[in-house]
C-alpha cells in the first residue's frame, strides 16, 4: 500500500480515520449586577444610576430602587462577566465621586436564569 492518501479517504493516522468536527460553542456564563441598599444614598440618586448605567426607564428604575430599599438588594441587569464587572465598577466609582456609599457587586446567575 502507498503512503500517499486518497483525498476521499480523510486523514488517516495510525490506522484511525480522523474527521474534523466543528467546535462546540457554549454561551458564556452570565452574572447579575446587584445594587446593595444603604441608609444614606438618596432614592432619586439610585434611580438616576439605574437609568444612566443600565438603560432602565424611569418606571423600571423606580421598581428596582424600591426592591433595593425593601429587600436589601436588587438586580440591575444580567451580563457576561467582563461587562458586569465593568458596570459595577463604574457605578461604585460614580457613587464615590458623588460622596455616596452605594455599592454594586456581581454574582453568578443560576442555570437557565436570564
Amino acid at each position: 500500500m502507498s503512503d500517499q492518501q486518497n483525498p476521499d479517504d480523510g486523514d488517516r493516522r495510525g490506522g484511525l480515520l480522523l474527521e474534523e468536527r466543528p467546535p462546540k460553542l457554549a454561551k458564556p456564563p452570565l452574572y447579575r449586577v446587584i445594587m446593595l441598599n444603604d441608609d444614606f444614598t438618596p432614592m432619586e440618586f439610585v434611580v438616576e444610576l439605574l437609568e444612566q448605567f443600565f438603560g432602565k426607564t424611569r418606571e423600571s428604575a423606580t421598581q428596582i430602587m424600591l426592591a433595593i430599599h425593601t429587600q436589601g438588594k436588587g438586580v440591575c441587569g444580567i451580563y457576561t462577566r467582563d461587562i458586569a464587572e465593568t458596570k459595577a465598577a463604574l457605578v461604585n466609582q460614580y457613587s464615590r465621586d458623588n460622596q455616596h456609599p452605594l455599592l454594586c457587586d456581581i454574582e453568578p446567575c443560576q442555570d437557565g436564569e436570564e
